[in-house]
């Protein structure tokens, strides 16, 4: 079976060269903050929810799986000349798509303040270019070579974190949990909490279903880069942040009516929204 990671890729990819209207669901996003956006990146965002909602003025915001840049671009108008709004994802072709307007945003916001990386979401840590610079001089060829790769990860985890600890006012997400394997999903949610500031807040619009995904579903690399066969079940949702530490997680918006129903299982949107208390 095809990898989670490279049936992503590859359906990403193909978003980012050309609409695909089956990776989104219908989401009414404040007209006055897409007025400043270039078409093709509102053309090519694929979100199920709009978690920049959520951003206050002087925030520092991280993007989870920031794609073409479209909520990153709506969240720095909003964060103000004081905030920073950071992307991550591990698209070459989305990032290529978010950064080709980078200096045009710019101006039109008065300000270059977003930012675009590339790294796991998983692993916010992990400085992927990095890693890729490092590959391209010493490419692992056997076992000493692949000690030495994860000798230097461990250092360049600890010592130049892509995104260092408690560093990010505000962590959102649009459609883009539920594309990580499900055995990675924890250290994902920990990674959020890791990242984000005491006092820090949490908004995540994501598909969910109301019961827990089969097998043979999960194994459809279709269904998991169209955002059903990775979905969390709804509760665990909600558990998932609890069990990392996050306090008053609830569900803030939950669609009535689901986005797909496969098998009888509804999937729908809902957003999560938490916060990291001040003793963490």
């Amino acid at each position: 079976m095809m990898s989670v990671e490279k049936s992503v890729r590859e359906r990403y990819s193909e978003g980012a060269r050309e609409k695909q209207e089956a990776l989104c669901c219908p989401v009414d996003y404040d007209r006055e903050l897409l007025k400043l956006l270039p078409r093709e990146i509102i053309d090519k965002d694929y979100g199920c929810g709009d978690p920049s909602r959520y951003v206050r003025e002087g925030d520092t915001v991280l993007d989870l799986g920031s794609g073409g840049g479209k909520i990153c671009y709506m969240a720095a108008q909003l964060v103000g000349p004081r905030g920073l709004v950071i992307g991550v994802d591990m698209n070459d072709d989305m990032l290529a798509l978010a950064r080709k307007y980078q200096v045009e945003m710019a101006e039109k916001l008065g300000g270059d303040r977003v930012r675009f990386h590339k790294g796991y979401i998983q692993d916010l840590a992990l400085d992927v270019a990095a890693m890729e610079r490092y590959l391209a001089e010493r490419p692992v060829t056997d076992a000493t070579s692949l000690a030495a790769l994860k000798s230097w990860q461990a250092e360049q985890r600890k010592t130049r974190p892509l995104i260092a600890d408690a560093s990010v006012d505000l962590v959102i997400s649009n459609c883009v949990l539920n594309l990580v394997a499900d055995d990675e999903k924890s250290q994902l949610v920990r990674e959020i909490f890791r990242v984000l500031k005491p006092g820090g807040r949490v908004a995540i619009s994501d598909i969910v279903a109301d019961e827990p995904v089969p097998r043979h579903l999960k194994d459809d690399p279709t269904l998991w880069s169209g955002c059903i066969s990775g979905a969390f079940e709804e509760r665990e949702f909600v558990r998932a942040f609890e069990q990392a530490g996050f306090s008053a997680v609830c569900l803030d918006k939950w669609e009535t009516e689901p986005w797909q129903v496969i098998e009888n299982i509804e999937f729908r949107a809902v957003t999560l929204v938490a916060f990291k208390g001040y003793g963490r």
